[in-house]
């Protein structure tokens, strides 16, 4: 199916950054939210990218002024009766998501994909709020939209085969990079990136070395920021709620650092309300060793050794667990990983890295962390069988890619 004409439902920095690629890869684009100051706000905020492009000579006013044209507010749900395509990207919630695509499916047509940008709650269950469930899918991008590539395609139980390819023909239209991905808590990216930055956090509650240190010495490894920075930016909250979402399908080894839920508790959010593990706002500078004395007090833990591997294994073996569970193969593993998180092009991803450096190498460091630091580290099965068939990497030509 071809894609006329799109919606965005959503007009904060994630909408507005979706509703900009459409309009920018020349399709009409509808952008809806509850009232008309939040509209106008996701509107600024797109003609904001545009001047920015203007500004750099990458495009004319005129040319700006064209794609502006191309996006059209709106409050109600009427004007989405001719699109052929919908994006939700609302809050995080369950219930309202529901709400959503139900008034979505009244005024859409039969044929119209319903698609949902969530970052980790389940497809199958959006998509089970509406008749069409076959219709629905996740469209997952990443912040921001503007800039980043990669899209995660997640279908859901009920999605059909037509959805999803077109789908991803939606996402190559747009210039991205399309990822499928099996459904899952946290999908690919989210999945992978969080058990990393809950590692740094852990190290930081225990005393491990300072979060400069971390950060500089992720930095050093070839991350385009360090964790702790990046936990900033995400917001602590978001991080927080991720965490809890995937401990509750994957147990105890996604067991969120007891730093992650305190920091939440004293409202340190990072950049966006001005304090998190930095200070943004010096109005707002609290010491965090009272609360870090503090769950060292409760956990009785402290003093354990940092090591760039510590929070790069976290994420090696997370990607380990998603190929035995056909979440995505290799190559779109190691894809998704250099799009949307910046892992260091030279290493390949994480799964190439594994390679590098040999598979048994990451079997015995898991282990090796394991018996000091927690059954979070146990290895993944499938690394196990692969030692055991001495796919080690490239010193025997074949691991995780054959060489």
């Amino acid at each position: 199916m071809f894609i006329y004409k799109a919606g965005v439902i959503g007009a904060g920095a994630m909408g507005a950054g979706i509703a900009q690629v459409i309009s920018f890869s020349g399709l009409p684009v509808v952008l809806k939210d509850t009232d008309q100051e939040r509209v106008d706000k996701g509107l600024a905020m797109i003609r904001k990218v545009y001047q920015s492009r203007v500004d750099k000579g990458k495009m004319t006013a005129s040319e700006m002024d064209q794609k502006m044209k191309l996006v059209i507010g709106t409050t109600s749900y009427d004007d989405f009766k001719d699109c052929d395509l919908v994006i939700e990207a609302v809050f995080e919630n369950m219930k309202v998501k529901h709400q959503v695509f139900q008034e979505l499916e009244k005024v859409l047509p039969e044929t119209a994909i319903m698609a949902s940008n969530t970052s980790a709650l389940s497809i199958s269950q959006i998509a089970s709020a509406v008749k069409h469930s076959d219709k629905v899918i996740g469209i997952h991008f990443f912040n921001p939209a503007p800039v980043m590539k990669l899209i995660e395609v997640i279908p859901g139980l009920q999605t059909s085969t037509e959805t999803v390819d077109d789908a991803v023909a939606f996402a190559e239209s747009l210039r991205k990079m399309p990822v499928r991905v099996k459904e899952c808590a946290g999908f690919l990216v989210n999945r992978l990136l969080l058990p990393y930055l809950n590692e740094a956090a852990y190290a930081y509650q225990e005393s491990s070395a300072s979060m400069e240190d971390m950060d500089n010495a992720m930095r050093g490894f070839g991350m385009p920021m360090g964790p702790f920075a990046l936990l900033d930016m995400l917001g602590l909250d978001v991080c927080a709620d991720v965490s809890g979402i995937l401990y509750d399908s994957f147990g105890p080894r996604m067991k969120a650092a007891e730093i992650l839920g305190e920091m939440q508790k004293n409202n340190r959010l990072g950049v966006k309300n001005g304090i998190g593990f930095y200070v943004y706002d010096e109005s707002k500078k609290a010491d965090l060793k009272p609360v870090v004395d503090a769950i060292q007090a409760k956990t009785g833990v402290k003093g354990t050794a940092f090591s760039p591997e510590r929070l790069v294994f976290q994420m090696i073996n997370e990607a380990a667990f998603c190929l035995e569970e056909n979440v995505a193969s290799p190559s779109d593993i190691d894809l998704a990983m250099l799009a949307g998180t910046g892992f260091p092009q030279d290493k390949g991803g994480p799964l190439h890295y594994a390679d590098a450096i040999g598979v048994d190498v990451v079997v015995e460091k898991l282990k090796e962390l394991s018996k000091t630091l927690g059954p979070r580290f146990w290895p993944a099965p499938i690394l196990k069988r692969m030692v055991a068939a001495n796919y080690l990497g490239q010193k025997t030509k074949r691991g995780f890619f054959n060489y």
